[in-house]
């Protein structure tokens, strides 16, 4: 379930639709969820709050990803 919930977020996070991805994914407590988590406070220019979840994930770091669109796109690519 969680794995769909975070291709969900991935999606509406592709769509620009940030806040949507961002409700999702801040009441999971995976490491993919917290890594897109991480990935949507770049997205947002947020960068201390991102680095936080970027550190909580335990996947990737900040400096991982210059596109955040592939950054999201290789998630993705994962979890399926």
């Amino acid at each position: 379930m969680t794995n769909q919930t975070c291709l969900k977020a991935i999606d509406l996070a592709l769509d620009g639709k940030w806040d949507e991805a961002h409700k999702i994914v801040q009441e999971l407590s995976s490491s993919p969820a917290q890594w897109i988590h991480a990935v949507l406070h770049k997205i947002e220019g947020d960068e201390s709050n991102s680095r936080y979840w970027y550190s909580r994930s335990s996947i990737e770091v900040y400096e991982s990803y210059l596109d955040s669109t592939q950054e999201l796109k290789a998630i993705k690519k994962l979890l399926i």
